[in-house]
């Protein structure tokens, strides 16, 4: 792979940059006892560490110009849905951070540190599949460069309108307690978990075939494993089914969890007697 840095440069700056990046979101969320900074660092952190790493791959410019244009602007656009929907202007802290400052006690903005500043490691994983697509050294526009970008609009354009959908159902007081089903929303319990996994595959389409096209797949594999089993779809379902109890179970019945597909029919009291 060729690179204007090597190997160690590029983890180590990486995790110096994310360190300092996260102390800083730590600072804010410590003035403001919201934790949800650390979400806009990681986001931005991938964003900006993802640019400086496409941009120094060594391969062919044009393509490393596409390669940091599209890892920046999915972040610019992502930091910024953070920032207006969970802090600016909100005086309530995000659920899972209430849940953790309540559960750390005293001990709440050490940990936080902690918390915050192992962020660092995975600013680096989700940066670093840029990589191979921006060290390709072959000129000129190909299929794989097209599925790139297609991948990317689908992907980003679908988040944008899942997170527009969902923000205009909650908009309405008639919708308090009730769950979005409107728009994606009805093919996929998280459809914007989805999009946000299919534009990691982008990546994978335009390293294809270069040296250590491994790396290009840490993002989807990484990020499959943090929606399905650690921050993604257990806690969002955890706590919808908290706030909306019965409405959500029945949303569950019928709406694919990531995947979108068509939504099942009801299964009605009486069958759900008689199966038992």
């Amino acid at each position: 792979m060729a690179m204007q840095w090597g190997w160690l440069e590029l983890i180590l700056g990486g995790l110096v940059f994310g360190w300092l990046l996260q102390s800083a979101m730590w600072l804010i969320q410590w003035r403001r006892r919201d934790a949800g900074t650390v979400d806009v660092g990681w986001t931005a952190g991938v964003g900006l560490l993802g640019m400086v790493y496409a941009l120094q791959a060594g391969g062919w410019a044009p393509r490393r110009y596409l390669a940091a244009a599209l890892i920046g602007a999915w972040a610019l656009r992502l930091a910024a849905y953070i920032v207006k929907d969970r802090i600016w202007g909100h005086t309530e802290e995000d659920g899972r951070y209430q849940t953790l400052r309540a559960h750390w006690g005293a001990s709440a903005n050490r940990n936080f540190y902690f918390f915050f500043t192992a962020q660092m490691v995975l600013i680096v994983l989700f940066a670093l599949p840029v990589l191979p697509g921006a060290a390709r050294l072959a000129a000129g526009w190909g299929a794989r460069e097209a599925l790139a970008l297609l991948i990317w609009l689908l992907a980003v354009g679908g988040e944008a309108l899942a997170d527009r959908q969902l923000a205009r159902w909650r908009r309405d007081p008639a919708h308090r307690g009730l769950t979005c089903r409107q728009g994606l929303w009805r093919y996929s319990r998280h459809p914007n978990y989805f999009c946000e996994w299919l534009h990691w595959w982008a990546y994978v389409a335009l390293g294809w075939g270069a040296p250590h096209q491994w790396l290009a797949w840490l993002g989807p594999v990484l990020m499959l494993v943090f929606l399905y089993r650690l921050s993604g779809i257990p806690y969002t379902e955890k706590q919808a089914l908290a706030s909306r109890g019965a409405d959500y179970r029945r949303y569950q019945q019928t709406t694919s969890a990531f995947f979108p597909w068509f939504p099942r029919k009801e299964e009605s009291p009486a069958c759900k007697k008689s199966s038992t």
